[in-house]
């Protein structure tokens, strides 16, 4: 089959379209042919070295796809060959038929196509996972989203947006303004341009914010913990800066917030009948078009180099998703 095979860490050049041999299926595992893989900062974070997991090379990258179950282990109970099915799991995804444990796969609805659901897994459900299993946010609350045109920040403003609370984004740019307000957003702050911390006083009437959805990481992460309103949390979710933050930990005692952990991938390997159930209700948001996953562009398999360079430059809004098989969108 084809895939995209990482060789070297640190290197987009060594990622090369090959042919290899499909993967076997194990008992507790689905394999899937391939419609739509997308292109996360997970990906590119894995192949360049640089993620808490580094798979022995070569390998597969690709957390995020959609497709046609094609088989499944002897104990598999939620599956069976022919249902339409999105996964999220570690790496696999950039090839023509991938291996997912059962429990990283979710049945996409009729009304939902291949080519959102691979864009709903891990986006939305890290956005659910923070904002409801780990924040508890609320409605009338006011949550803060960093990176907030990615395809998890635009998750956390839609979903923030549904539980009532007022929703302020940052980005890097005057032209994702209008993707973040179309998206949910009732203010922005262009971290780029804007003092970070003045405005939160501004636009918070000096309260702060009570749930900040983080991943930039570095300074931002820190402006963040000095702008939050007392009994607040401030979920550290990615690193995109590269930078991992420290913090005085007078910050947290002085307002009495709490700093909230939110892995949404070791939630789903620990707690797998809970996270079936978020899984299922953001895919039955899908299908009532209470959620509307943003593809920034489909590409071919074999610009998955390309895409990644894309995604590292900041040129993309929401996933860009890469065509495998089946119909072309």
């Amino acid at each position: 089959m084809k895939a995209i095979v990482c060789n070297a860490f640190g290197d987009l050049s060594q990622l090369k379209l090959a042919k290899i041999d499909e993967p076997t299926c194990g008992p507790n595992d689905v394999l899937i042919e391939v419609r739509f893989a997308t292109v996360s900062f997970m990906d590119w974070l894995m192949t360049d070295g640089g993620y808490q997991m580094k798979p022995s090379l070569p390998y597969v990258p690709g957390t995020d796809a959609s497709g046609v179950v094609k088989a499944v282990g002897k104990n598999v109970i939620r599956f069976t060959p022919g249902d339409r099915v999105a996964t999220s799991t570690w790496y696999g995804a950039y090839c023509e038929v991938m291996r997912a444990p059962e429990g990283s796969c979710s049945q996409i609805p009729d009304g939902v196509s291949d080519l959102d659901a691979a864009n709903i897994m891990y986006s939305y459900g890290s956005a659910h996972y923070g904002l409801i299993g780990r924040a508890n946010l609320k409605a009338g609350e006011t949550l803060l989203v960093t990176g907030a045109t990615g395809g998890v920040g635009l998750a956390a403003l839609e979903i923030g947006k549904l539980l009532g609370a007022r929703v302020i984004a940052c980005v890097g740019s005057e032209g994702k303004r209008e993707l973040a307000m179309q998206y949910g957003a009732d203010t922005t702050i262009n971290y780029a341009t804007e003092d970070l911390r003045n405005r939160i006083k501004e636009v918070t009437d000096g309260r702060g914010i009570d749930v900040g959805f983080e991943m930039i990481g570095g300074e931002t992460f820190e402006k963040l913990a000095r702008s939050m309103n007392w009994n607040g949390r401030l979920l550290p979710i990615g690193f995109a800066s590269g930078n991992i933050p420290s913090l005085p930990m007078n910050l947290p005692l002085i307002k009495n917030f709490s700093i909230v952990g939110s892995f949404v991938g070791a939630w789903w390997e620990k707690c797998n009948d809970e996270a079936f159930k978020a899984n299922d209700q953001v895919f039955q948001w899908a299908s009532l078009g209470k959620i509307q996953p943003k593809t920034d562009r489909v590409m071919r398999l074999e610009e998955a180099p390309k895409a990644l360079e894309l995604l590292v430059k900041r040129k993309v809004k929401g996933r860009i998703a890469l065509w495998v098989s089946g119909p072309k969108p």
